[in-house]
């Protein structure tokens, strides 16, 4: 068998530890709530903008404002990555269970 460059489930699992941040509960619980409530705005926010700048779908491409198109887009990415960002949180003594030695890493 041919050596492979894809990393083994365990390193794989490492790294992805070594990138998540360790904080207390109430802190965790914190950042939880207010970047998925940020995040949630910001996209809902991105998509309504998005519907102004195109005046719900109903311009020609040459008719749309560009700028507020680009901001509505800019604010859907926003809530993303604060989303994205939020998810490398974790509580102390927290985590998944696919990340346990005694669980095959495609159990689920």
């Amino acid at each position: 068998m041919p050596p492979t460059d894809e990393p083994s489930p365990e390193s794989a699992s490492e790294e992805r530890r070594a990138r998540d941040i360790e904080v207390p509960i109430r802190l965790y619980k914190t950042v939880t709530v207010f970047s998925t409530l940020f995040a949630v705005l910001a996209v809902v926010g991105g998509f309504l903008v998005l519907d102004v700048a195109t005046q719900q779908s109903s311009l020609s491409a040459e008719e749309v404002n560009v700028p507020i198109a680009l901001a509505g887009i800019g604010l859907i990415a926003l809530g993303a990555v604060v989303y994205a960002f939020s998810t490398r949180f974790r509580a102390q003594g927290m985590g998944k269970s696919k990340d346990d030695a005694d669980e095959p890493a495609d159990n689920g």
